[in-house]
């Protein structure tokens, strides 16, 4: 007979990094809510730390990395203690994950409004923050690994597995994106250019959301949704299917962020294969959660709980379904670029990550607390608030989006564009933005009330900082022979660690490694030359101020396309680009083909007051830009680097960099003079570095007129 062993489970971490989540999970929302109603009135707009530029990769970081990134380490502490029969392996570990994480999102909150900025999609903190994130990743999964290792309980419920994969694949997403040369504390050139370091980000990007957002949510939803239903889980065997089949597929979808563009190919047809195939295994998932409900449905109505939580797994079918028919070429012709792809991200991070963190948060409450819910009433309001906000934040956009994809590209009989001014379509689809700012403001409010209830919760209650259990001593299970494979590798979380980071690798090495080494995946085109001084100054603080977020810088082979900006993009166009700006979003033109298209003065007074060239337009204004004086002092550091990169500057060419810099900013401030600006001293202004790269961009090739 085994001893019993007598033991604590440690709820104190798990408190702590739920506070963090729902504290962050509001001042995310806030941040959303500004942003939303910035796209109605620009005014809002207070340059030039709180424009929109700036604000928004604070609320993707926020939404993702603060409130569901604490609130994936409360479920992965409270579950996985309770699954392997054994605290965490280290309190100090633990709370030096906690508060390096927290350190994280406080460095995220001051350094991005200061515009320090890498552009990455999901990866936009600067280098030494990069340098934090996988220490303390690497502290957790030390602390996670070591509990699985002195675990009571032999079998590694379903849950683990999901936490084992996102552990090493966030690790070696994290590692792979993070390859790049600081230049100054602050900004830093990454290792790949142009179309690879669009296939790495992209990569990068579509697996952060299903390996950071997706799969320890579905480990959680394994043990939560069970627990809270009280049923068993629906299907094992599916389980393990959707497990592996989920992790090996979704690491080949990345591509499909990056159709028609100029990357080859080949690589864009595995994207869709690949993320056409995710539908199965997301929906298997999605269907073990559904019947894990069989004989439970009634209670659903009664329970708060319950509620968020069934609404949630609705929510991840239909954003993977949606998900894979965005990856149809013919369809992602229509919806990338619009605000579809921001309805269709909502949906997933509103419904699928928010509610089902709020479930779990009222769900584990009152137990810590051991009290019962302060109110079940006000849970209520709180599900029907933040149901009707994801409705009324999705539906418009997806009305926008399709409003965008029709009128950009709907031509006349005559044969030329029917909206020929890009601003047609922005004034079209203000009052939608202005419906999902609302449906936004619906959702916050329910947070709010959320808090509210929890916090009262814990008033009523007294928490249990360390929960009395006791379990068995693990006896070590020896494989018996014509054992099913599973089983074994369940009981082995090493080689389950080794054989999801063969899966997960694969993937990446066959999409990566040809367009890394074999030449001719990028044909070079010779009239391509590096940006001057001047010009990378500019394209450096066009990534400060965030333009990626609104433009795009990629022509794609479309008539509609080619009609209004140009000649279509070409990959060896972009060689010299680090890091990529090709975009996500066009909440304001494609500004590819920009360069030549309007004197210097033309842009001068766009950056100072929008809408004195473009009537009706919810660009921010960029005053500062002509106050604030032009720091050439790190050109030098930066030619150096890019040279060390492969760019092919001159030998010793950093040690005329300032000099060059200086002259053509002399040139473009003659011009505005020349063209009635009349502002003396505008040479040495920041503006003139950003007027230099917006004439420089799309211009390097010479396409003959038709």
């Amino acid at each position: 007979m085994r001893k019993i062993e007598q033991f604590q489970y440690d709820n104190k971490i798990v408190r702590a990094f739920g506070v963090a989540s729902f504290v962050f999970g509001v001042v995310g929302m806030l941040v959303g809510i500004i942003l939303a109603f910035q796209l109605i009135y620009p005014a809002l707009n207070f340059g030039p730390w709180l424009t929109f530029g700036r604000l928004r990769p604070l609320h993707t970081n926020a939404v993702i990395f603060a409130f569901v990134g604490n609130g994936l380490f409360m479920g992965i502490y409270y579950s996985l203690q309770r699954l392997l029969k054994a605290r965490m392996w280290s309190d100090t570990l633990s709370w030096i994950h906690f508060w390096g994480w927290q350190v994280v999102i406080v460095c995220a909150a001051v350094s991005l409004p200061l515009g320090f900025t890498t552009s990455g999609e999901y990866s936009e903190l600067i280098w030494p923050i990069d340098i934090l994130i996988a220490v303390v990743w690497v502290i957790f999964g030390v602390n996670m690994f070591g509990t699985i290792l002195t675990r009571r309980e032999n079998h590694l419920y379903v849950a683990i597995w999901f936490y084992i994969a996102t552990w090493v694949t966030v690790a070696v997403l994290h590692i792979v994106r993070s390859f790049e040369l600081p230049v100054t504390w602050s900004q830093s050139y990454p290792l790949f250019s142009g179309v690879q370091e669009a296939l790495v980000q992209w990569w990068y990007g579509h697996n952060a959301v299903a390996f950071f957002l997706t799969t320890p949510y579905l480990g959680m939803m394994y043990y939560f949704l069970p627990k809270a239903a009280n049923r068993p889980v629906y299907s094992y065997k599916l389980s393990i299917i959707h497990f592996w089949a989920l992790i090996f597929i979704y690491i080949w979808a990345g591509p499909h962020h990056l159709l028609y563009s100029a990357l080859p190919d080949w690589v864009q047809s595995l994207g869709t294969v690949f993320s056409i195939m995710l539908i199965a295994p997301s929906w298997g998932g999605m269907l073990n959660g559904l019947l894990t409900l069989r004989g439970a449905w009634d209670r659903v109505s009664n329970e708060p709980v319950l509620k968020f939580m069934v609404v949630a797994v609705i929510a991840y079918g239909m954003a993977t379904f949606e998900g894979p028919l965005l990856s149809i070429k013919s369809v992602n012709a229509i919806s990338h670029f619009t605000d579809w792809t921001i309805a269709h991200v909502h949906v997933g991070a509103l419904g699928w990550n928010g509610f089902l963190t709020l479930g779990i948060l009222y769900w584990l409450w009152p137990r810590m607390y051991r009290t019962t819910l302060y109110s079940t009433k006000l849970a209520n309001v709180h599900f029907w608030l933040g149901t009707l906000g994801i409705i009324f934040y999705a539906v418009p956009m997806y009305w926008a989006g399709w409003t965008q994809a029709l009128m950009w590209k709907e031509f006349t009989p005559e044969g030329t564009l029917a909206w020929g001014n890009f601003l047609d379509t922005v004034k079209q689809i203000i009052p939608m933005y202005t419906i999902r700012a609302f449906g936004g403001t619906f959702f916050f409010l329910g947070g709010i009330l959320g808090v509210y209830n929890l916090i009262k919760t814990a008033q009523q209650g007294s928490f249990m900082a360390n929960e009395a259990a006791e379990s068995p001593a693990r006896e070590r299970k020896v494989h018996a022979p014509g054992e099913y494979w599973h089983k074994w590798i369940e009981g082995r979380p090493m080689q389950m660690l080794l054989w999801s980071t063969i899966l997960i690798a694969i993937g990446g090495i066959v999409q990566i490694l040809p367009m890394v080494f074999i030449e001719s995946q990028v044909p070079k085109i010779s009239t391509v030359k590096p940006y001057t001084p001047l010009e990378l100054t500019g394209r450096d603080l066009y990534i400060r101020e965030g333009c990626v977020g609104c433009h795009s810088q990629m022509v794609r082979p479309f008539r509609s396309e080619t009609e209004r900006y140009g000649e279509y993009s070409k990959s060896g166009e972009y060689i010299y680009d680090r890091p990529f700006l090709w975009g996500s979003k066009r909440t304001g033109p494609d500004l590819w083909r920009e360069g030549g298209k309007y004197p210097d003065s033309w842009h001068f007074n766009h950056m100072i007051d929008p809408t004195s060239m473009s009537p009706g337009s919810i660009m921010p204004a960029y005053p500062h830009l002509a106050d604030d004086a032009l720091d050439l002092s790190d050109l030098p550091a930066k030619i150096a680097a890019l040279r060390t990169l492969g760019t092919p500057y001159a030998r010793d060419f950093e040690q005329y960099a300032i000099g060059n810099a200086q002259e053509q900013a002399q040139i473009i401030a003659k011009n505005l003079t020349a063209q009635g600006v009349n502002e003396p001293g505008l040479e040495g202004k920041e503006i003139v570095a950003i007027i230099a790269y917006l004439q420089r961009l799309g211009t390097d090739i010479k396409v003959q007129p038709k």
